[in-house]
């Protein structure tokens, strides 16, 4: 029997299944029965509290709307991670199963998370259908500088490069975006502006933050973030740091010999340019226009 022929007798054992995987691969799994259920290679553990209401599923493109709603569980969701961030655009599924077969269950959501607010012990999470990433403004900016994140598959630097990354253990956060950080005798000062932070260990395992500005100090080196990281960091805990690019062609074949990969437009007419009208005096002989 299948389950549209289980839901057709009238009399049913149903319940809900719902697997969360996160950016940093882990998957967690809950269900609204009373019971834990395993499938697929996954257990799903009852009591966490996770309901949603009804699915508002249609066809074309229109963006599926619902909400999960659950309690902050020490064996679930806990509200350090939902604010550290970690939940953000976290992958969902949701199943109808029957919990007497478990062979008789349908897929009847697949998304993510979107918006997540908390209050008084409890979350309440949007919920997020794929056809939500078509409603974002898309296509290429043609402008001057790169377009490319320096080390992704456009931009092909490797950041693994001895002399452009360090794994350095922190000494003290006076703030959550000031890191004082071991000295770094192979990175020039300001070398890591536009960079990145890595945490390697401790409770802010997996974050990262982009580095605003980079100094030197007696017997530390000092970064501010640009937006402080959303977890607890302890002196001692290991981060890695990256090298910075602020987007700008000189930039990319002097510090990173890297032109050939360039994805900006160095060359294009300024605002000036494309503001200019005709002028009285000067040179009207045609040719190349400079500036």
């Amino acid at each position: 029997m299948s389950l549209m022929e289980h839901l057709a007798t009238g009399h049913t054992t149903v319940a809900r299944a719902w697997a969360l995987t996160r950016a940093d691969g882990l998957v967690l799994g809950f269900t609204d029965h009373d019971r834990d259920l395993s499938f697929d290679g996954m257990r799903f553990v009852a009591g966490a509290g996770l309901t949603a209401r009804a699915l508002e599923q249609v066809t074309g493109l229109a963006v599926d709307n619902s909400e999960a709603v659950g309690a902050l569980r020490e064996a679930g969701l806990t509200e350090a991670d939902i604010m550290a961030g970690r939940y953000d655009g976290a992958d969902l599924r949701i199943w109808e199963v029957n919990w007497a077969d478990l062979s008789q269950r349908r897929l009847v959501f697949r998304g993510s998370l979107g918006e997540i607010t908390r209050a008084g012990g409890a979350f309440r999470a949007e919920l997020r259908g794929l056809s939500e990433p078509l409603g974002q403004p898309g296509g290429r900016v043609f402008h001057a500088a790169c377009s490319a994140v320096l080390g992704d598959a456009r931009c092909r630097f490797d950041l693994d490069t001895p002399g452009y990354s360090a794994e350095v253990p922190l000494l003290d956060a006076p703030d959550a975006s000031r890191l004082l950080v071991a000295p770094v005798p192979d990175l020039a000062e300001g070398f890591l502006a536009h960079g990145r932070v890595v945490v390697l260990s401790g409770a802010a395992d997996g974050l990262v933050g982009l580095i605003r500005e980079d100094r030197t100090r007696a017997g530390a080196r000092e970064i501010t973030l640009w937006d402080g990281l959303r977890a607890p960091l302890a002196q001692g805990d290991m981060l890695r740091l990256e090298a910075g690019c602020d987007r700008q062609a000189v930039t990319c074949r002097t510090k990173f010999n890297n032109f050939l990969n360039f994805q900006g437009f160095p060359h294009i007419p300024g605002e000036d340019w494309l503001m200019a009208y005709p002028r009285q005096g000067g040179n009207h002989q045609g040719g190349q226009r400079r500036g």
